[in-house]
């Protein structure tokens, strides 16, 4: 009996091995597609030879990368696409992304016209203004809007009351509910939990968030015109944005992605304005750049995390070192690579906590707290500072009288 059980054993261990090899390897062969789909690898890999397909497919679906996929299989011979119905399958939600980009692009024009026309200035944050640095701008698979908006949380929450009563106050946003495209209305585009770090990030939103709301870009195929962020104030905010994720909901390869088309975006940029100028040699004129971009991400309490970031961004995406805002922390970077893989886009996929539908606010508060607790290790600041943030907060609200 014991060697029955015994070899049973076995049989298990063995079978757990081949899966979770298996999987290492179509997970390494979706990055290495993922790299020629986004130019980063101007060659067809090898290893999709041996892909399975549907391995993929999953991996992308979890990720919200079908549309990213999809733009590099129809760049494929016959022999290397996959089979027909799951080709088709395919084709079908790549389809949808493209009409979801197109209703999100004509929402945005919508959105920004009104609040401009309400005395508002304005920008979208992340979203549709990241989609326009892919390769094709309808493969990204969008989300909602998020607008920010100038004249602070009083004027704001005001003129929001009176269109759509009874929304919930969020630190930084509240729903404007106008339209079957979700909105978000940003006092702020993001924050820290850390008081000290939130404190120095809002005084440096302050500073700079005019300057985005001046920054008008044209849509494709004649949909309008939007304000964006510029590239190098999104170099700092979308990292923000990804860090404080990471303790709420997990973050998942599409906002990688976005982060990464930044990054190269904002070197480029660099690239020409040095080669516009002959006088100073090129690389010098890129880290004098990058020293004064540092000490933000050190100041801003950034930096541990982004070295996490740019270990993800090279072993996922290809990222060269020379492109790099920080030295990479391979340690913290597999760490954080492992989250990704397992939570999928917004840590949809993350069980490891238990179900989160239907779950009530005193349910999540000890979920969430339980759930960070594998973060204080590698984040201690954010990690130990975001149930005090959270609750200081309700406190705050409840003040207040504020729903």
């Amino acid at each position: 009996m014991s060697v029955l059980y015994d070899r049973w054993l076995f049989v298990i261990y063995l079978s757990c091995v081949q899966k979770y090899s298996f999987m290492l390897k179509q997970q390494k062969i979706f990055f290495d597609f993922l790299r020629f789909c986004i130019g980063s690898a101007k060659e067809i890999p090898d290893s999709l030879k041996e892909a399975d397909w549907k391995e993929l497919y999953c991996i992308a679906q979890k990720q919200a990368l079908l549309g990213v996929l999809f733009h590099g299989i129809q760049r494929l011979a016959k022999e290397l696409v996959p089979e027909q119905k799951l080709l088709m399958q395919w084709m079908v939600m790549a389809e949808q992304i493209r009409k979801q980009n197109v209703r999100l692009f004509l929402d945005s024009v919508k959105v920004c016209k009104n609040f401009e026309n309400k005395g508002f200035a304005n920008c979208i944050l992340k979203g549709q203004g990241n989609a326009l640095l892919y390769p094709d701008p309808y493969m990204r698979t969008p989300g909602d809007i998020d607008i920010y908006l100038s004249g602070g949380r009083r004027k704001i929450m005001k003129y929001v009351d009176q269109v759509c009563p009874n929304q919930v106050m969020r630190y930084h946003h509240v729903d404007f509910p106008v339209m079957k495209t979700a909105i978000e209305v940003h006092f702020t585009p993001s924050y820290m939990f850390c008081p000290i770090h939130n404190r120095r990030m809002q005084k440096w939103f302050e500073e700079v968030m005019g300057e985005q709301c001046n920054h008008r870009v044209s849509l494709p195929d004649g949909y309008g015109e939007i304000h964006v962020p510029q590239v190098s104030f999104n170099v700092i905010y979308i990292l923000s944005h990804l860090y404080r994720h990471i303790f709420t909901e997990g973050i998942g390869l599409r906002q990688l992605l976005d982060y990464y088309l930044v990054l190269v975006k904002w070197h480029t940029d660099l690239t020409n304005l040095t080669d516009s100028n002959k006088s100073f040699p090129q690389m010098t004129q890129i880290n004098t750049d990058l020293d004064t971009l540092r000490h933000e991400l050190k100041y801003l309490g950034l930096w541990k995390f982004a070295q996490a970031v740019m270990y993800v961004l090279h072993e996922v995406f290809g990222l060269s070192e020379d492109w790099m805002i920080a030295p990479m922390d391979e340690r913290e970077g597999r760490f954080l690579l492992d989250e990704i893989m397992r939570g999928g886009n917004f840590g949809q996929y993350d069980d490891r906590m238990g179900s989160k539908v239907g779950e009530s606010k005193i349910h999540r508060y000890f979920r969430m707290n339980l759930r960070n607790l594998r973060f204080v290790k590698h984040y201690p600041t954010e990690a130990l500072s975001e149930p005090l943030f959270r609750t200081w907060f309700a406190v705050w609200k409840k003040i207040h009288g504020i729903k």
